[in-house]
């Protein structure tokens, strides 16, 4: 069966733009009669077919927004897609969720499928290969094409669009401070997620905590690496050195640090004390004692990120500066750490 062509093959092969492909194909009297022969006879030739969805919608619009997050197993995505539905419902907007599964191809391939008619505009987390990889090329050629993306959590740098972040330098800097002033003075910190923006922020902010304060960095007991597994595999390590306080950068990396610390002995929170990058319920009220942990608001994010994208997507304005809106997270102070 021959493959069928899209609106972007026929306008880059044409050299025209994907709008003048469009609207030749359906009859704009802005086309020329000639541009319109053309077209139409490229198109025919290339077995194109028009997007049910998108093409004979009268004002081009679907009401649907894609949501590409990196893994659904992990309760913060699942918290930010709430928020992402809860607005796009009152707005009333249909979301199509997929997984990257950290893979910058099933990312790109899902961004290429999706644009073509079956939705307004994006909602992405980025994969953790694209990241490591630095590899944002497929969002670029996205947004150039007219399909607007709102970025959260782990964002590009390079590409220019609405991003929501949280504060995760600030965030790590004062959790670190916060262990600190309850008298730590050998802080561990357990990262998996070393080769991701956000973990990078966040170690950044445990080392400018400690400068602050005097405190000589002691690599013997700072475990920075790109995966749970290697985490497990180390994490023992760390517990082999004097600490009294450790900050985990990840929910899993949370709850090894409490599982490991209780193995090892340490009363938690007399002997050690124990903060984590993570609100989901496994990791800080069902587990005993309960972790004190940095709240990210995933359900606010994800409403703010779908109203930035539906702005976007309902202005009359042509030229809307892009925005990036800092989230506060905010330290929930549980069992596992002392009192002030």
């Amino acid at each position: 069966m021959k493959a069928k062509a899209t609106l972007k093959q026929i306008a880059k092969e044409l050299n025209v733009s994907v709008s003048t492909v469009s609207k030749a194909l359906n009859d704009s009297p802005e086309i020329s009669e000639q541009t319109k022969v053309k077209i139409k006879e490229y198109a025919k030739l290339k077995n194109y077919k028009p997007n049910v969805i998108g093409l004979n919608l009268k004002n081009r619009k679907t009401k649907t927004i894609g949501v590409i997050i990196p893994n659904i197993l992990n309760s913060f995505f699942a918290k930010v897609f709430s928020g992402i539905e809860k607005i796009a419902d009152e707005k009333g907007y249909n979301v199509i969720m997929c997984i990257s599964n950290e893979s910058a191809e099933k990312e790109a391939h899902t961004l290429e499928m999706l644009s073509n008619g079956t939705i307004d505009g994006f909602i992405v987390s980025v994969s953790e290969e694209a990241q490591k990889n630095q590899d944002y090329e497929h969002f670029s050629a996205i947004i150039n094409d007219g399909t607007p993306i709102v970025m959260f959590d782990r964002i590009a740098d390079g590409v220019d669009c609405d991003k929501v972040i949280v504060d995760d330098f600030d965030s790590a800097l004062n959790s670190t401070q916060h262990l600190i002033d309850l008298g730590c003075k050998n802080i561990a910190l357990l990262s998996s997620i070393d080769n991701l923006s956000v973990g990078k922020l966040r170690a950044e902010g445990y080392l400018k905590a400690l400068e602050n304060n005097n405190i000589s960095v002691n690599n013997d007991i700072i475990l920075r690496t790109d995966s749970e597994d290697d985490l497990k595999d180390k994490i023992e390590k760390v517990f082999e050195n004097k600490i009294d306080g450790i900050f985990a950068l990840e929910e899993n990396d949370s709850v090894a640090a409490l599982r490991i610390a209780l193995k090892k002995g340490f009363k938690v929170p007399e002997d050690i004390s124990i903060i984590g990058f993570a609100d989901g319920i496994l990791a800080s009220r069902r587990l005993s004692p309960s972790l004190t942990t940095v709240s990210q608001h995933g359900i606010e994010i994800g409403e703010v990120a779908a109203k930035l994208l539906i702005d976007r997507l309902e202005s009359k304005e042509e030229h809307v500066p892009y925005e990036t809106v800092v989230i506060k997270t905010k330290l929930k102070e549980r069992e596992s750490t002392r009192k002030l």
